[in-house]
């Protein structure tokens, strides 16, 4: 039994070892990625703040990664959860969006911010929670942003 466990051990510290060679790709687009989100939606320099520190590294084509990111499995863990996140949510494609779409992001926003949900507890344990302030100049942009949504879109139909 305790062969067993010996070569057990011996290759789970192996397969950590190989798998350090194993990289999956960065995503490292540049925060001018989102100009055209933050020109539209017009945050103040403190709710970009907010966003660049809580949001953009799994909502946006650029991430500032921390330094557990070099390491496997950590750097698999994370390149899910920012490409989950990208999949929800990429402000670096707001150009793309129609105003209906931009309207709804804008209050999934609102509504996950509101409730706590984001950022994800994952993400808090390391980096900390919005403080209430936070929370509060977040939720208020994205309310006064989707007013020029929901503008465009009783003119438009659309």
């Amino acid at each position: 039994m305790k062969k067993i466990l010996k070569y057990f051990l011996i290759l789970a510290l192996l397969a950590l070892v190989v798998i350090q060679f194993i990289r999956p790709e960065k995503n490292l687009g540049g925060y001018e990625s989102v100009a055209f989100f933050e020109s539209e939606t017009k945050p103040s320099q403190e709710v970009r703040g907010i966003l660049k520190n809580n949001c953009y590294d799994c909502h946006s084509n650029h991430t500032n990664y921390p330094w557990y990111a070099e390491i496997a499995p950590f750097s698999f863990y994370l390149d899910d959860h920012v490409r989950h996140g990208k999949g929800e949510l990429n402000f670096s494609e707001w150009e793309n969006f129609s105003a209906k779409k931009k309207d709804h992001k804008l209050e999934e926003v609102f509504e996950e911010v509101e409730k706590g949900e984001m950022p994800l507890d994952s993400y808090t344990w390391i980096h900390g929670n919005l403080s209430k302030e936070d929370q509060k100049l977040l939720l208020q942009w994205a309310q006064l942003a989707r007013m020029q949504y929901s503008n465009q879109i009783e003119v438009s139909g659309k």
